[in-house]
Formats: structure tokens, C-alpha cells, sequence
């Protein structure tokens, strides 16, 4: 849950990929219009993706599924990072929040949205990350990774606990030609220095957790996934903090950046921007009201202050093309370059 002069490093280069990414959908800040979702058949990536498919052979894809979550398609299997698809009425963004609400699941849209996955990332235990994991995880038989917490929760819910890899920050795990690189990082915090249902587990609870404020944040982490040997490469968040020297050398092509709700991350956006030396392209996310169907346009969190956030990054990063997503939209990253 997202609360309400400097040293240039060499940058790793993926071959065939770098600053001139190309990425299809909604821009911001770009020098030159980016191709549009229908271009895709005629590039290499896959428009088919939002429907459930997988990707062509040899394409990546990606898909914002709203809050911090994202489907990433390659090479015809999928990795999902914080797939809250639900998106259930908790009072958030009606003034009269209740930690009570009941947790629920929604079959039908879940299986709408997430294909037939290989690999599940999950940033932390709150509602708005973990709520739909569990069924996600028990019906298609997808590795889970994330934290100890984590690993608790899921198994109170009755997941295999086989089927989860407990990380902590640091592991670069590899996929067999996907490499997902765990990276320790930190929950945001609201104007108060505070945030909701902090905490982690060291054992499963006695029962499944019913509320949403049964499920603890549990330590957080962010991820990089690279596709291939020849890239592309993201970096996603599920929160908007981090902890700067685990992200340092990182050098992603892709950025998946939480907007911050608040100014208690001391300079956040340039310290992270010069941390992962200037991404090619950053994609703002954790923005939208994601008690809101997926089927609408993404509605703004007005806690928010998405416009804020695209000038800081333009600010300290010209160079970089600033893509803020759509929930409809597969935007595809060509992998023989430009």
C-alpha cells in the first residue's frame, strides 16, 4: 500500500537495447511519439498479450495491471510482480477507510488478466499486492517469491508451501533465460512518518487471514527482471522508497517508479533516478485508485501528485522518456533494438 552536480557511471549496455528503448502507449516528456499498441505486429511484440495471450517468440511485452502490479510476457511465458486485480471497496478513497473490510477474490477477472503465469513477485504482504495471490498461486501452480512474511501468509491461505521461494534482498535468481534479481528496499510513508499494518511473521497465524488488516506489510522488496540474454530489463516497485545502495549499479532499461504520496522520502526521486544512473524510460505507477475496475480509465489517487512526480523525473533525468501507463494498453520493448 502506497500512503496517502553528480558522478555519470558507466551504463551497462543490453545489446540491441538501450536509451532508445521503444515503448508503445501513453508518453510524457518524450522527444518523439512512441508507436502506438496497433504498431506492435509489425515489431516484434505482441498486442494479443491483453487478452490473455502470450507474446510471439522472441518479443517482450508488458502490461500494467494498475496499483504497482505488471504482467510481463517473453518468449511465450509471463511473470507477474503484485497482481491486485480485485479490487475490492475498502473506504480508502471515500474518506471512511475500515481496516475490517472483508478479503475477496473475483475468479472470473483474476483469470481475465493474468494468462497462464510461471513466476509470481510479490513486493510486500499488504492488501492492495498479495489479496488475489493465493488463488493466482493455487490454480496455476506459479513459483512465488517474496518475503518470510510472505511465504506465512500464503501458506495460511493453503498454498503449497513448495511453491514459494522465501528472498530476502541481494539473490539473482535465474529462470532459465529469465533473470529476476531481488533488491531489499523500504515501504513508503504517509505525512506522519507512519503507514498502515506494519509488522512481519515468523510463523503462518493460526487461521487464514479474513481482513485486510490481518495482512502485515512484512518487509519490503523491489525487483529487476531481465528477459533473455539480450535484455530487456525492468526494475519494479511496490512501494515508493528504497534503500539506496542496494539499488546502486542496477542500471535498468525500464524503471516501474511507485509516485509518492507524501514528502517524507527525503528527495526521493532524484536520489533514486541517479541510483539506477537515469533509466532509458520511466513508468510512473501506484498513482491510480485502484478500487476502481480495470475496465475504466485509470482515475488519480488525488493524494497523488502524478504531475509533480513527471516534472521532478524530467527535471533530473531529460534524457528520459516518461511513460505513464494505461490499464488496456500491452506495451511492448523490441528486443532487436531500433
Amino acid at each position: 500500500m502506497n500512503d496517502h552536480t553528480h558522478a555519470q557511471s558507466p551504463k551497462r549496455r543490453i545489446p540491441g537495447f538501450g536509451r532508445r528503448t521503444v515503448l508503445r502507449g501513453a508518453v510524457l516528456g518524450a522527444a518523439a511519439p512512441l508507436l502506438p499498441a496497433t504498431a506492435a505486429a509489425s515489431t516484434g511484440a505482441a498486442p494479443d498479450a491483453a487478452n490473455g495471450q502470450a507474446p510471439a517468440a522472441g518479443s517482450t511485452s508488458f502490461r500494467w495491471l494498475g496499483t504497482s502490479g505488471w504482467r510481463i510476457d517473453t518468449d511465450g511465458r509471463t511473470v507477474l510482480f503484485d497482481p491486485y486485480l480485485t479490487r475490492f471497496k475498502t473506504g480508502l478513497f471515500d474518506g471512511g477507510f475500515q481496516p475490517g473490510t472483508k478479503l475477496k477474490s473475483d475468479p472470473d477477472l483474476i483469470r481475465e488478466h493474468i494468462g497462464n503465469p510461471e513466476i509470481v513477485l510479490v513486493s510486500h504482504s499488504h492488501w492492495d499486492h498479495i489479496a488475489d495471490v493465493p488463488y493466482i498461486a493455487k490454480t496455476t501452480g506459479a513459483r512465488v517469491v517474496g518475503t518470510e512474511t510472505t511465504f506465512h501468509l500464503l501458506v495460511a491461505f493453503g498454498v503449497d508451501p513448495g511453491q514459494i521461494s522465501v528472498v530476502k534482498g541481494g539473490e539473482v535468481l535465474d529462470f532459465g533465460g529469465i533473470t529476476v534479481e531481488v533488491v531489499s528496499s523500504l515501504h513508503s510513508r504517509n505525512k506522519r512518518h507512519t503507514y498502515f499494518a506494519p509488522g512481519t511473521l515468523k510463523a503462518p497465524p493460526s487461521a487464514a487471514p479474513r481482513t485486510i488488516s490481518d495482512l502485515p506489510e512484512g518487509d519490503t522488496l523491489a525487483f529487476q527482471v531481465t528477459a533473455g540474454s539480450g535484455g530487456p530489463s525492468a526494475f519494479l516497485m511496490g512501494a515508493s522508497d528504497f534503500c539506496e545502495r542496494a539499488v546502486q549499479g542496477l542500471n535498468p532499461d525500464l524503471a516501474m517508479v511507485a509516485v509518492p504520496s507524501s514528502a517524507a522520502t527525503a528527495r526521493y526521486v532524484p536520489r533514486l533516478l541517479r541510483a539506477l544512473d537515469r533509466p532509458g524510460v520511466v513508468v510512473p505507477v501506484h498513482w491510480d485508485n485502484f478500487e476502481e475496475p480495470l475496465s475504466q480509465p485509470p482515475r488519480r489517487d488525488p493524494v497523488m501528485d502524478l504531475d509533480g512526480f513527471v516534472a521532478q523525473v524530467r527535471q533530473e533525468s531529460p534524457t528520459s522518456r516518461i511513460v505513464v501507463p494505461d490499464y488496456r494498453t500491452t506495451y511492448g520493448a523490441d528486443m532487436r533494438g531500433v
